[in-house]
């Protein structure tokens, strides 16, 4: 399996032509924005591309497109990757972007590097939702009982990371995920878990795992396409 290969720029209001992928397949796209290190954790595309092919038979698109939020293909991919450490600051235009993929049935999953709840990208990503959402941008928890939890493996808790209590960040647990649903659906996912670190590492190695820690993305994936 050699997923993840490559990497495709689509720009912003440029149409996606080069290889473009057909609409049954799952594809890894990953937010650009400016104010922040949005390219941190360059091997987790192709580790979640892999895992899916490896439990699901769900069709995979092997490149990792990114793509910034005032894209006008950006609702053409039902599921968008976005992480980092630093500031998160969106344009009138990106936040328009954003929620109109959401409303188009697009989901965001927003995963915080430093695993901080009082953390720069936390504090300032939260801010960017409530100024694109409103009052559904207060992010509430997801209950226990949320179908993200049960779309293909069950999970009662997020699984937790080896990066939560490794001395740096808030040193705690987060045993919730956050999000902002539109029409009964769930449009933006919010970690504080550090998934992104998590499942940072080359997929010829996942054999070496005791547990194989990307489970939880096939329920990402699996709801974004079939939500």
């Amino acid at each position: 399996m050699a997923a993840g290969a490559g990497a495709v720029l689509v720009t912003a209001g440029a149409p996606f032509v080069r290889a473009q992928p057909r609409a049954s397949e799952f594809v890894f796209a990953r937010l650009r924005y400016a104010s922040g290190d949005w390219d941190y954790n360059p091997k987790v595309a192709a580790n979640v591309l892999n895992t899916l092919v490896e439990y699901t038979t769900i069709p995979v698109y092997r490149d990792e497109v990114i793509i910034p939020a005032d894209a006008a293909d950006l609702p053409a991919f039902p599921f968008l990757f976005m992480t980092g450490h630093l500031l998160v600051r969106f344009s009138d235009r990106e936040r328009r972007g954003l929620r109109t993929y959401v409303e188009q049935g697009g989901l965001l999953f927003s995963d915080d590097c430093n695993h901080d709840v009082d953390g720069l990208y936390a504090r300032s990503f939260e801010q960017e939702m409530r100024a694109t959402f409103g009052k559904a941008g207060t992010m509430p928890k997801l209950p226990a009982t949320h179908p993200l939890y049960r779309c293909f493996f069950t999970f009662d808790t997020p699984p937790t990371t080896a990066h939560e209590l490794n001395g740096w960040g808030d040193d705690l647990v987060h045993d919730y995920l956050r999000g902002v649903e539109h029409d009964g659906r769930l449009g933006v996912l919010y970690s504080n878990k550090d998934y992104g670190c998590e499942w940072d590492y080359d997929w010829k190695n996942k054999r070496f795992r005791r547990e194989d820690n990307t489970k939880l993305a096939v329920n990402i994936a699996v709801y974004a396409m079939t939500s």
